[in-house]
């Protein structure tokens, strides 16, 4: 089988948008990437189901969110972008029952909601700015919206690496954000990103700055969420910079996969039935510099991550029973790429 895999990348050396790749099954191989957008720091994209593509974006001096509908089957063309002067979102996701769009914006510590309209367009609905910063760490000098994504019960979840808070927001149909509930990580954790567990009352979150996965229960009566366990990511000898990046758990919820930046590798942790505690199982290397992003394929038998600094991509192939993985081809040329989107 072929699979297609959108790469979101940084624009400022040789990369010029948008790239698509394509993911061999049965060869167990990745192909050439070829542009497929032409865009200005598409760093994060996301896809609707009606097949159009919703990235960050930077056009002039404003940044913010793009909407593209397809070219063809090669090709995207920009419908609309909705910005504002200063830097680009970081994060982009579809509310598909809502015909909402989401973005986080790291360097205003903003978080946005679109309508996106019958064309794909996209219109701006609302925006909540987080004025606190509360943490200890460099890097917490103001708030810094990193993660706006949908919880299982259709809230939206915001992940602020400076405020070390998630916060819980309640949705109206018109995109309306109203607040519903925060949660306050230990100082310094500064949370990035989190996905939630298949039972849908766990979900597990990323902190950057101290490299753990925090376990947390999530209520969906109220919209909390409390900590079960915080584990690291790094092994304990390890003293160089490292920083957390991206989060993935497998379709059954047996096993969970973290990319460390700096220490320039994948954990892996398998999870216990309830899905209330973590154990590192193991750390491979992802075969280049800052692996921003990574994924899994539609039947969670590969992982491809995507290593920044070194504009490559490796591919592993994943042991379903073990959750273990096994490198299989490095070195794939992917300019910048920070995000891998199966499509």
């Amino acid at each position: 089988m072929l699979e297609k895999i959108l790469l979101g990348t940084y624009t400022r050396r040789v990369s010029k948008g948008i790239h698509e790749i394509v993911l061999d099954t049965e060869k167990g191989e990745l192909s050439t990437a070829e542009l497929v957008a032409e865009a200005k720091g598409p760093t994060y994209v996301t896809l609707s189901k009606a097949g159009n593509l919703y990235s960050v974006i930077e056009v002039g001096e404003e940044g913010g969110a793009g909407a593209f509908k397809p070219k063809d089957e090669q090709a995207f063309e920009l419908l609309n972008a909705v910005t504002e002067q200063g830097a680009p979102h970081c994060y982009v996701a579809v509310d598909e029952d809502r015909q909402l769009m989401y973005g986080a914006n790291y360097h205003r510590g903003m978080v946005y909601s679109h309508r996106i309209l019958k064309d794909g367009s996209l219109e701006l609905a609302d925006r909540i700015t987080h004025d606190e910063a509360t943490g200890p760490h460099e890097n917490q000098n103001n708030a810094h919206v990193h993660y706006t994504d949908l919880t299982p019960d259709n809230r939206l979840v915001v992940c602020d690496l400076g405020t070390d808070r998630v916060y819980t927001y309640d949705v109206a149909a018109d995109g309306k954000l109203t607040e519903a509930a925060q949660y306050v990580a230990e100082p310094g954790t500064g949370p990035r990103h989190l996905v939630f567990h298949p039972n849908e009352k766990l979900a597990y979150m990323f902190g950057e700055l101290d490299n753990t996965v925090t376990v947390l229960a999530y209520d969906a009566a109220t919209g909390t969420f409390s900590q079960k366990q915080k584990v690291s990511t790094l092994p304990e000898d390890f003293t160089e910079f490292s920083g957390g990046a991206a989060i993935r758990i497998s379709k059954d919820g047996r096993f969970l996969y973290a990319s460390n930046r700096g220490h320039n590798s994948l954990a892996v942790y398998a999870v216990t039935e309830d899905g209330n505690h973590i154990e590192l199982i193991q750390l491979i290397s992802t075969e280049g510099d800052f692996p921003r992003d990574f994924d899994l394929n539609a039947t969670d038998e590969y992982i491809v991550a995507a290593n920044q600094n070194t504009d490559n991509l490796t591919l592993y192939r994943r042991d379903k029973e073990t959750g273990l993985l096994t490198m299989i081809q490095k070195d794939v040329y992917a300019p910048e790429c920070v995000c891998v989107y199966f499509k």
